[in-house]
Formats: structure tokens, C-alpha cells, sequence
């Protein structure tokens, strides 16, 4: 377990401790006069009750040994908590620790770490990885999770919690700062997590927006109607979209097209709404760029920022955090 000692703990811990030897050599002393006839018999006090006596003072532990080390308490029932050395690959760290269910742990947690880390190339032997996290159904909702990277030199936390206003909950740092990305542009009126990006799978050529059935589908930017639900056995109902620099935008798996082929669209206007057709298993938009040919990123063409939680709930997270850390610190 790690203990977090903050520069204003540590006065108080020295005047404890101070306080506690002061105890001790007093009652030694005492306890030395009575056995050379200085003190009457009532007044002798055991070297045992004197080291449990300086214990006492402050409340802090000045001798070790002494006392029996109090046992964290266990994590709630609905809760677990995965704690590994990461060996070879995120992958290959979750499996060994979890044979059974590593596999869909990992595809959850890398939603969280991929922001800040290259999952292919930055994990190094002896970085530590830990997550709290309870299931729904088959799927694993990640309440909290660390990551001690080596090549970074530092921890990578992630805290669920509900920004007031949000309709949904998020992953926030220790800083209050966003843990994901946040595209410069809306392609949703509101979702709920960006759950792939651009070859997290293999080919896979976009980015997925986690989202209910009937969110709306918006256009970022101005463009002309190109064609509708096309190849539908995979990308269910579709829009593409040619915007001003030839840029095509695709936005697949709708559940309906509210545009059509020739249309021209301002930036912000609605095409459809998501959906889990085609090859999906589950409701979420999928957009994908291309130009000339060639795959685009949309994080890169539209430009990303992370968000910072408003001050009026930071109280709440400093309170959130507190309680997670503590379970992210117990005993499994």
C-alpha cells in the first residue's frame, strides 16, 4: 500500500511524535525512580503500558511492533479490483491476471490509458496497472483506474464522476482534468464515451461514439450530400458527407437518414439519427474521413481539447477521489 504523506500532514506528525518520546522517557523515568525506592509502589507504570501510553499520543505510531497492524477492510461485494506488473503488453497483463474475463477488461481500461499512452509502444517491463470496477451485464464499468508508467515518469489516474450539466458520467484525472479527448467539433448533440479509434481494431477507420438510439447525428462542417445508405449489410444506414476541401465524412450505423443525395448542409445540421445497424453490436455512431484516397484521422483534422471540471464540483470530486483511492489501496 502506498501512503501519501502531504507537506501539511508533516508538522503535525513531528509534534506527534515529539510528544510520544517525551511520554515515554517521563514514564521510563518514572518507572527507574520507583525501582531505586523514589516512588511509592502505585505509582510504577510497566515499560509495555509506557509504549502503549506514547501510542496514544497524537494518535500517530512511533514504535513499530507494538500494536497489531489493523487490516484494510475489504472491497464492497459489487466491486473489484484488478492489480498486475504489466508484462509484454496490456493484453497479455489483464489475461494473466484475469484468465477468464482479461480479455474484455483490457478493451474496456485502453478506452482510458490509449489518450495518454501508445499501448504498442510505451509500456515498459515493471509499470504497475490497477483497476476498480464492477460489472453490468457482461461488460466492466471502470470506477477508477492507475496507471505508474516508467517512460512518462509518472501515474495516470482516471476518476468516474458527473460533471454537473453532462448527461452522462465520465473519466477525470487527479487534476480534474478530462482523461478523454474531446473533438473542437460536434458530430452528436451528446454521448456518452468515444469507445474505438482509428486502428484500435483491426481496420477500423474512424472513430466510435458511444450513444442511445435517436441521438441525433450532426455534420461538423458545412458539405453536399454525396449518397445514403450504401453497403448496409456493414455500415447499416449511412451519410456521406463531401465537405469544402473534398474531405468526405461518413456517419454509419443510423438508425435513420434524414438528408438526401444533392443536399447541401450547413455546418451543425442534422443528417440522422444513431443507430446499431449493419455489422454493430451494439447503438453507436462510427465517422470516418477520407481524402484523396486515403484514411484521415479525425482527431487530427478537426482538432481535440480535454475539458476541466467546473469549480463548483471540485469539492465533490476531491471527496469522489478520496473514496476511490482508498478502495484502489485495499487489500484483494
Amino acid at each position: 500500500m502506498n501512503w501519501i504523506d502531504t507537506l501539511g500532514q508533516r508538522p503535525q506528525v513531528l509534534v506527534s511524535v515529539a510528544g510520544a518520546s517525551l511520554v515515554l522517557n517521563l514514564v521510563l523515568f518514572g518507572a527507574l525512580l520507583s525501582r531505586s525506592g523514589g516512588t511509592d509502589e502505585a505509582s510504577v507504570v510497566t515499560v509495555q503500558e509506557a509504549e502503549v501510553a506514547a501510542l496514544e499520543v497524537g494518535g500517530a505510531p512511533v514504535v513499530e511492533d507494538l500494536l497489531e497492524p489493523v487490516a484494510p477492510a475489504a472491497l464492497p461485494s459489487h466491486l473489484q479490483l484488478l492489480r498486475a506488473e504489466v508484462d509484454q503488453s496490456m493484453a497479455r497483463t489483464f489475461q494473466v491476471a484475469d484468465p477468464e474475463k482479461g480479455d474484455v477488461i483490457n478493451a474496456v481500461a485502453a478506452r482510458l490509458f490509449w489518450w495518454d499512452l501508445d499501448l504498442r509502444s510505451d509500456l515498459q517491463r515493471g509499470d504497475e496497472v490497477a483497476v476498480l470496477y464492477r460489472w453490468d451485464g457482461d461488460l466492466p464499468v471502470i470506477e477508477a483506474a492507475t496507471y505508474e508508467s516508467k517512460k512518462l515518469g509518472r501515474t495516470i489516474t482516471a476518476y468516474r464522476y458527473q460533471a454537473t450539466g453532462d448527461g452522462w458520467t465520465s473519466w477525470w484525472s487527479a487534476d480534474g482534468e478530462e482523461v478523454p479527448y474531446r473533438l473542437n467539433v460536434d458530430v452528436m448533440a451528446d454521448y456518452e464515451q468515444i469507445t474505438a479509434l482509428i486502428n484500435s481494431r483491426v481496420r477500423h477507420h474512424g472513430i466510435d461514439f458511444k450513444a442511445p438510439v435517436g441521438t441525433p447525428i450532426l455534420t461538423p462542417k458545412a458539405g453536399t450530400v454525396v449518397r445514403t445508405n450504401w453497403n448496409t449489410k456493414y455500415n447499416g444506414n449511412g451519410v456521406e458527407v463531401r465537405y469544402g476541401d473534398g474531405t468526405l465524412g461518413r456517419f454509419l450505423h443510423l438508425s435513420s437518414t434524414d438528408v438526401k443525395e444533392g443536399q447541401h448542409l450547413s455546418a451543425g445540421a442534422k443528417v440522422g439519427l444513431c443507430g446499431n445497424t449493419g455489422r454493430s453490436t451494439a447503438s453507436h455512431l462510427h465517422y470516418e474521413l477520407e481524402k484523396d484516397g486515403r484514411v484521415v484521422d479525425p482527431l487530427e483534422y478537426h482538432g481535440t481539447h480535454r475539458r476541466t471540471l467546473p469549480a463548483a464540483d471540485r469539492a465533490g470530486f476531491e471527496a469522489e477521489r478520496a473514496r476511490l483511492d482508498a478502495l484502489l489501496n485495499t487489500s484483494t
